[in-house]
Order: C-alpha cells, then structure tokens, then sequence
C-alpha cells in the first residue's frame, strides 16, 4: 500500500492546498464587501505563517484574518503531517477498528480546516474541514461543514442545508441524510444538552473501497462551502445589531470553545501528536463570555 499511495497522497494535499487558497481569496473579497465598520480604516487581509510538526513531521499553513470588517476572526489551516502515532493516538485508531496499529503505528494525514467568528451577531460562525489520513494498513477520508449561528435564521440554516445536500446527492443520495445524522450526533453538547449549532455534515472513517470516488467526494464537500456559506454570511453583515445581540454572540462562542477543547477529535488528535498548537487551537474565538 505504501509505494501505490505516494501519488495519491500528493494529490489529495495539493487539492488541500487549492481549496485553501480558494476559500482565502473568497473571504477576502468578502472582506472587500463589507460595509465600513467604525474604527477599522481597511479590509481585513489574512497573515500567513508556516507551521511544524515536533520532530520534523511535516506542516503546513496557518492563515488567520484577525479585527476585519466582516470577520473579526478567521483562521484557515492546511497541512501534511507524518510520523509514528503515540501509545494513546494507537490505542483510539484500534478502537475505531483501524487494523495494524500494534504492527506498524506510521501515519501520514493532510487536510484543510477552518473556523470563521463573524464580526456582526446576526452572521453566524461556521467551520469546515476535510481530510485524508493513511496508514500502511488503512485509509479515509473524513470532514464536513456545520453552521453555528448566535442568533438564528430559518432561511439562513436552509440555504446551508440545501447546498451540503446538492453536494451529497451528486455522489450518493444516501450519504446527506447519513452525514447529517452524524453531525447532529458529532456536535452535539453534552453537558450543555444542546447543539452548538444547526448543524451541516460530518463524516469518518470513509472507505467504500473506491479511493477515486471517495477523493471526488471529499472534494465535492471542500467546493460546495463557499457557495453554502458566503450568502448567508453576506446577508447579514449589514443587519442591526445590540448589546443584546452582542451579548448572545458572546454567550454562544463559550459554547463553541468549550466544545472545541472538550469534545473535537481534531483538536485532541492535533495537540497528542505534536502538531502546531497555535494551529490547532485556532478555532477559538477571539473573545467569548459565560454566563
């Protein structure tokens, strides 16, 4: 498995590394669009850094729009990571069902992600992520798409909906009402015994044994983000907001951040193996309150 998935490998990150760069130049021109803000003199633009791994591992980049007139953070990561999982990362593969963790623990992983905290309350924060991971055992695919806004539209969680479903149906018709369970499921909160949002799609461990057929789906979820998210996020840039408003916003990045560091397996998989953790976490927003 390991010389025939070499050129496989190289595409998938290349098709990373492509979307990346799409979905950067699509927030930035939605930055362009936004209404003026007081005290913000220019669009925001994205500062880009390298990232590594601990122990030359491979990397990436972190592309992260801080104060911009629509987004008042967003980051956008992509990166291809290598190596040896550690004892625990091999114990949760086995768990999974992912043979020959005990034999050979080398894995090899590349993907996008990203989180974009919206600078008015009436747009909602969104994530987004795909990725490929390899073993000298097993291969996937996993990702999705969920939207998580403070204060919710009907039309806005519609539109969403309507194009992660268009998405699916191009590949299997199954796969919508599938993945949507599982992000109900996936996002869901348990302490808090809430969604931390309306949902979207999520998917893992994707391997019907068709790596093609599964590589263009994954790349059908990574295209069919921005047309899922920038109308809505466009529509309300310029909605009214209040204190009130504000406070709900807040409130509601509390519940995403506490998600994030309790329950996301990309964040747990990130910070045990020794990827950057500035990459990792950021997906925190800028600011957030408890109640």
């Amino acid at each position: 498995m390991t010389d025939s998935f070499e050129g496989r490998k190289a595409r998938a990150a290349a098709w990373f590394r492509t979307l990346r760069d799409e979905i950067v130049a699509g927030f930035e021109a939605l930055e362009d669009r936004a209404p003026t803000v007081p005290g913000i003199a220019a669009p925001g633009r994205f500062e880009v850094t390298e990232t590594r791994r601990a122990e030359d591992g491979g990397g990436g980049l972190m592309s992260v729009m801080r104060g911009g007139r629509a987004f008042e953070k967003v980051g956008v990561n992509v990166s291809t990571v290598h190596g040896t999982l550690g004892a625990r990362a091999q114990a949760a593969m086995a768990a999974r069902g992912v043979p020959g963790m005990a034999e050979d623990p080398r894995f090899w992983a590349s993907g996008i992600s990203l989180v974009a905290h919206m600078r008015n309350p009436h747009a909602p924060a969104v994530h987004m992520n795909t990725r490929m991971f390899w073993t000298p055992h097993a291969w996937w695919f996993g990702g999705g798409s969920d939207l998580n806004p403070a204060l919710e539209y009907a039309e806005d969680t519609a539109h969403f909906h309507t194009v992660l479903e268009a998405a699916c149906d191009a590949h299997d018709p199954s796969y919508y009402p599938r993945f949507k369970a599982w992000a109900d499921e996936y996002f869901f909160v348990p302490h808090r015994g809430r969604a931390r949002g309306v949902g979207g799609i999520f998917f893992d461990d994707l391997n019907t044994g068709n790596w093609e057929a599964d590589f263009a789906f994954t790349q059908g979820v990574g295209r069919a983000f921005l047309p899922a998210f920038l109308p809505v996020a466009e529509r309300r840039l310029a909605t009214p907001a209040t204190e009130a408003d504000r406070d709900a916003q807040l409130i509601h990045r509390g519940l995403y951040a506490e998600y994030n560091l309790v329950y996301d397996r990309g964040t747990k998989f990130g910070l045990e193996t020794g990827h950057d953790a500035n990459a990792v976490l950021m997906s925190l927003p800028p600011l957030a309150k408890w109640v």
